[in-house]
């Protein structure tokens, strides 16, 4: 395999870079009630399906105070995510209707979700976004436990959660399904297929879930097996990214084929074709080929790879075909 340049930060990845997330403190109930209360604390606000208040003016979470959470929201609970940059942040997520409609009046806010303002936020703060979603989600979901049907209460500063009935008391933490996401190449093309549902032209790398006893390796073997019926040799790992819609890990690959031989097993694509780069050239020229959007690993897969295979910017050849 060709020694590959290194890939750009994937988006909701690298939160890491600039936040801490101080998992030691989590259980410090002393020390969250006083960052709850401090001056440098912001709090971000998701509604009930995981939308985040945005400000009104412009593309930027619209985050709250210590004073505006004692104010408007301070008998929902708060989770603790991290501290970056001189400030503790928090998340709040609020579940009732009507209280969310008058929320957007009093802070002039708006909602949006996570594929639309993922691409617009600056890194940190879609990262800080995809982070609340995630816990969000996994704490709307899991109000009962597993075990014996109990209600649970958020412990550890939301990241777990405890089973009420003492002769239980199970702790549950968040859970994220790994997910295997990977373009094949094979002598200089590249493998990508659609779904029936798709905008016309669009084409994507494959992808599944990992299975119960099978390694990531295996899973992209397995997942093109089926997909398309072609066979996958070398495997190397690319990048990740987190993907809270509504609890994936998407782990990347660039993997290599053994031919190019493909026989549709299922009906999960409508396609699947071998693509050189002078035929992406081509079809984001004259729109007949339509690439995932920057927001996923996907398209960071194809434009590594157009880039490793034939110096082209994906990028580049999306703005010229964009022009009118």
């Amino acid at each position: 395999m060709d020694q590959m340049p290194s890939p750009r930060i994937n988006t909701f990845a690298g939160l890491s870079l600039v936040l801490d997330r101080q998992a030691e403190h989590r259980d410090k109930a002393g020390w969250i009630d006083e960052q709850q209360r401090s001056g440098n604390t912001r709090y971000v606000l998701l509604d009930g399906a995981g939308e985040a208040f945005l400000r009104r003016d412009a593309i930027a979470l619209r985050w709250i105070d210590a004073s505006d959470r004692t104010k408007l929201l301070d008998d929902i609970p708060a989770t603790f995510l991290g501290v970056a940059e001189g400030h503790t942040y928090f998340m709040l997520a609020i579940d009732d209707p009507n209280r969310i409609d008058a929320l957007e009046v009093a802070l002039d806010a708006r909602r949006m979700g996570l594929r639309v303002a993922g691409l617009e936020l600056i890194a940190m703060e879609a990262g800080l976004f995809a982070y609340a979603k995630g816990l969000a989600h996994w704490q709307r979901e899991n109000r009962h436990c597993a075990y014996c049907g109990a209600s649970v209460q958020l412990v550890a500063a939301g990241h777990r959660a405890q089973c009420a009935n003492p002769e239980c008391g199970r702790l549950h933490f968040p859970r994220t399904d790994a997910a295997v996401i990977m373009l094949v190449e094979h002598a200089g093309a590249c493998l990508l297929g659609r779904q029936a549902g798709w905008p016309a032209g669009r084409y994507s790398t494959l992808a599944g879930f990992v299975e119960p006893g099978e390694s990531l390796e295996d899973a992209v073997r397995r997942e093109v097996a089926e997909e398309a019926g072609v066979i996958v040799g070398e495997v190397h790992y690319h990048s990740s990214q987190p993907w809270p819609m509504p609890a994936s890990l998407m782990v990347g690959f660039i993997a290599t084929a053994t031919s190019r031989e493909i026989i549709m097993r299922d009906d999960e694509l409508e396609d699947a074709r071998w693509f050189t780069p002078q035929q992406i050239v081509d079809g984001l020229a004259d729109g007949t080929f339509v690439p995932s959007t920057a927001l996923s690993v996907s398209y960071q897969l194809l434009s590594h790879w157009l880039m490793l295979r034939a110096g082209l910017s994906l990028d580049s050849l999306i703005e010229v075909s964009d022009r009118p």
